[in-house]
């Protein structure tokens, strides 16, 4: 049986591991990306790559949550933190994942793809309450009572392979599964080139995941 699968492809170190994963599972994949009004494209265009290196075709939505604001990563207003913030980070994008999934579903029933894969964490991850499992429970209920397809008796599932796992432990695997994580941009301040600040929350968290595993650092960082 031919599986299908939406995979959301942010161009990310996390979500390319999701891709690897799915397709590792024997799923044909289907990546959605999002030009969301993001301070950067490094991490659309890296998205592209490894889409093309997957062979897998590549969806891209533009959304404009900048005319919204409210965070670091939309409003050039609002600085990127260089440091842990207590609470909610400011670069936490309001109700980010709940419109990307939203999106990914409705491209899942028009493919008849029951299956959408997300690269959320809840470990080590920077406190966004739409990375915790009760936020994904809680929307594959409402993906199977919203739709079409449910109500005719084809429900809807949520992947979140990485949701319990370390930054280290998702490295190992994706090591495992040959993910080149040189391509990846995960820097909330990255270059036009792509290159990491190499210290705002996701460099960090990123830094201290492959001192961890064990494996050596290949992230491209801005020169010094």
């Amino acid at each position: 049986m031919n599986k299908k699968a939406v995979v959301l492809l942010s161009g990310g170190l996390d979500s390319v591991t999701v891709l690897a994963t799915a397709k590792a599972q024997g799923y044909t994949c289907y990546a959605l990306s999002f030009d969301y009004g993001q301070r950067h494209n490094a991490e659309l265009q890296a998205a592209a790559k490894i889409a093309a290196d997957y062979e897998v075709e590549l969806k891209v939505i533009r959304l404009d949550l900048g005319s919204i604001g409210g965070s670091a990563l939309t409003d050039s207003h609002i600085d990127v933190p260089q440091s842990l913030e207590a609470g909610i980070p400011v670069t936490y994008v309001p109700a980010r994942n709940t419109v990307f999934l939203s999106l990914a579903l409705g491209w899942a029933e028009v493919l008849k793809a029951q299956d959408i894969f997300i690269g959320v964490n809840a470990v080590d991850y920077s406190g966004y309450p739409d990375c915790r499992p009760e936020f994904i429970a809680a929307f594959e209920n409402l993906a199977n009572v919203a739709t079409k397809s449910s109500v005719e008796g084809i429900p809807f599932k949520i992947h979140t392979p990485l949701i319990y796992l370390t930054k280290a432990q998702i490295i190992e695997q994706g090591t495992q599964l040959g993910v080149n994580y040189r391509q990846t941009v995960s820097c909330y301040s990255a270059s036009e080139q792509g290159e990491a600040c190499g210290t705002c929350d996701a460099c960090r968290l990123r830094k201290n995941g492959f001192v961890a595993a064990g494996i050596e650092d290949v992230t491209r960082y801005v020169s010094k």
